[in-house]
């Protein structure tokens, strides 16, 4: 039978209509995918970014501690530039190799080194042991005080020479890096540093007086070092490699906080290619390979993960923090000590893993000795709550026979909120036992700290102070072990009190 007209136009309708039909179920099952993609897209994307913040947080975790753990390597290259940026001996610079003589105690423009002292004259050198030993010689000190404290790349001092340790009469020692293997000459002490760069910071008792000048003058120009090489041999340094680039002006602290994440931890890998850290530093070091730092290894911040790399960026300035923060952490830790109002360690030189104790001193006391050799009370104010005040009158007062325990000697120095010395009239930093102290009538000895003139009566044991925020720190050399003493605890050092 054939198909009517009428029956094909209805089979030609139901077809279009079928199809229409599955056109628009292909519609609908295009957007089920699409919007199925979508949303796996976007479970994705959010897994991604939540991946990527925890990366991006743990590398910051990581780098902050890295950071905190080379502070002291990075502050001693800056400290080195600095210093050794001359052609020839001048002030407290000199080139590699070679010593600076400090021939008067520094004053308020002194910028090198925070938290200066006034109580001895430098004589320091900076030595690079990668390819051969070094050889000082000091002369007879004719039992004066001295100290020749040796510090690595990390801050620790590795010997500490001096009356207290080895007498005062002549002395030789070898300077060794951490790859030497050989014979030294006889009768040359070996000290034997765990890195190549090394800072030998001398420094000799003086009183400040013109004859007194003369006389460490003197002792300091038979100070020497030479390579092993040329030891009993005639020589004659070479000048030193001035470079331009090199900011001698700025602070070296501000210099080392103003460096961006990567540029920090580029010249970290760099020095410790030279500088390698100590064995027991393995745990910290094996999680800072997560963030691409590895001894003996580049460091190249273009080549890590975004995230890790926007972790190290945002590191620096909390790390800073963290190393400030040590100054109240510390104490919950019993690594500090806070005894009316001063702050003040035992663990100091030396430092293991306290790494975070270590930058600390770095950041405030750079050249820190051990606590045998010294120990550095700092006050910032009277209490925990409170600053020092140049608008304010302050006084300190030892009870008789009561001055700082030392078989070396002590002081009390001023410096600025910054840690450096404060410009003043008299052109006084530190009061000590050199200074002629007015004693009181029952025996106690008063020291005035403040702005202006206590008057002429007192200005012998007046400490002056700037106009605004100051910092106090004790010096305490060759501290007496047994009572009274600091050390143990059985000597306490006074408050220091407001006054109206």
């Amino acid at each position: 039978m054939k198909p009517t007209m009428k029956s094909l136009s209805i089979t030609i309708a139901l077809a279009a209509a079928l199809a229409g039909c599955g056109q628009e179920a292909a519609k609908v099952e295009q957007k089920v995918d699409k919007t199925a993609a979508d949303a796996k897209a976007k479970t994705e994307a959010d897994a991604k970014a939540v991946a990527d913040a925890a990366k991006e947080e743990e590398a910051k975790q990581i780098a902050m501690e890295a950071y905190v753990f080379a502070y002291p390597l990075v502050t001693m290259e800056y400290t080195r530039r600095v210093s050794t940026n001359v052609d020839k001996p001048v002030g407290t610079h000199a080139p590699m190799g070679q010593f600076a003589r400090l021939r008067e105690y520094p004053n308020a423009k002194f910028r090198d080194v925070t938290a200066p002292n006034a109580d001895t004259l430098y004589t320091v050198a900076w030595f690079d042991l990668s390819k051969e030993p070094w050889i000082v010689s000091v002369p007879d000190m004719k039992d004066r005080y001295f100290l020749m404290p040796m510090l690595d790349g990390y801050t620790n001092v590795f010997a500490d020479p001096g009356k207290r340790t080895t007498g005062t009469k002549a002395q030789k020692y070898a300077i060794t890096g951490p790859g030497w293997k050989g014979e030294l000459p006889p009768g040359v002490i070996e000290y034997k540093s765990g890195t190549n760069m090394v800072w030998l910071l001398g420094r000799i008792y003086c009183t400040g007086t013109p004859e007194d000048y003369k006389a460490v003058h003197a002792i300091q120009d038979q100070i020497s070092a030479v390579p092993l090489s040329a030891y009993g041999k005639p020589y004659t340094p070479e000048a030193g490699k001035v470079d331009a680039a090199i900011d001698g002006k700025k602070a070296v602290r501000d210099q080392v906080d103003a460096l961006d994440g990567a540029a920090y931890f580029k010249l970290v890998a760099e020095l410790m290619k030279a500088n390698p850290p100590a064995a027991e530093d393995a745990p910290a070091l094996a999680k800072f390979a997560k963030i691409g730092l590895v001894p003996g290894q580049d460091f190249d911040a273009s080549k890590l993960e975004a995230p890790v790399a926007k972790g190290i960026a945002a590191a620096p300035k909390p790390a800073q923090e963290k190393v400030m923060g040590w100054m109240k952490e510390g104490i919950l830790a019993g690594d500090l000590k806070l005894e009316h109002g001063w702050l003040f360690t035992t663990k100091t030189g030396l430092y293991g893993t306290n790494y975070r104790q270590r930058a600390l001193v770095t950041a405030i006391g750079l050249g820190a000795n051990r606590p045998q050799d010294a120990v550095y009370p700092t006050s910032e104010g009277p209490d925990v709550l409170k600053s020092y005040d140049g608008k304010k009158k302050y006084v300190m007062r030892f009870a008789k026979g009561e001055l700082p325990p030392v078989n070396g000697f002590w002081s009390l120095t001023m410096y600025n909120a910054e840690y450096f010395f404060v410009d003043n009239p008299l052109n006084r930093y530190t009061l000590s036992q050199r200074n002629k102290l007015k004693v009181n009538p029952d025996g106690s000895v008063d020291l005035f700290i403040q702005h202006e003139s206590p008057g002429k009566d007192k200005e012998s044991n007046w400490l002056p102070a700037p106009a605004d925020k100051f910092i106090l720190m004790m010096r305490l050399y060759w501290p007496k072990e047994k009572a009274p003493s600091l050390l143990d605890g059985s000597w306490k050092i006074p408050e220091v009190k407001e006054v109206s």
